[in-house]
């Protein structure tokens, strides 16, 4: 095939539900909109206030599962942004061209 090599763009595609979700996804997705309509059903919608109020778990849901380009979704990002700033900053080289401080002798 003269050095060409045909590799898929995303191999994890198969493993997701809808090609998109994956089971954490949709539980979170299906709870947020579950107390929204629960919450529709129980609280009086008198006002735009009350009915942003309302919808707000499902919204912060549906926006935490939302596909983004070279993440999986907004709840990766979040998390990966979480775990740069506040972990380890500096990273010590222990690799194979690593003399761990001593001399070559």
């Amino acid at each position: 095939m003269n050095n060409q090599y045909l590799i898929p763009a995303n191999t994890k595609n198969g493993e997701l539900i809808f090609g998109i979700f994956t089971p954490f996804d949709l539980i979170l997705l299906g709870t947020g909109v579950g107390i929204s309509g629960l919450m529709l059903m129980l609280v009086e919608l008198t006002s735009t206030l009350t009915v942003v109020l309302v919808l707000l778990p499902a919204l912060i849901c549906a926006f935490l599962v939302m596909p983004i380009p070279f993440y999986h979704n907004m709840l990766v990002v979040i998390t990966e942004t979480f775990d740069f700033l506040t972990k380890r900053q500096r990273y010590i080289w222990k690799g194979w061209c690593s003399y761990n401080g001593k001399e070559d002798k």
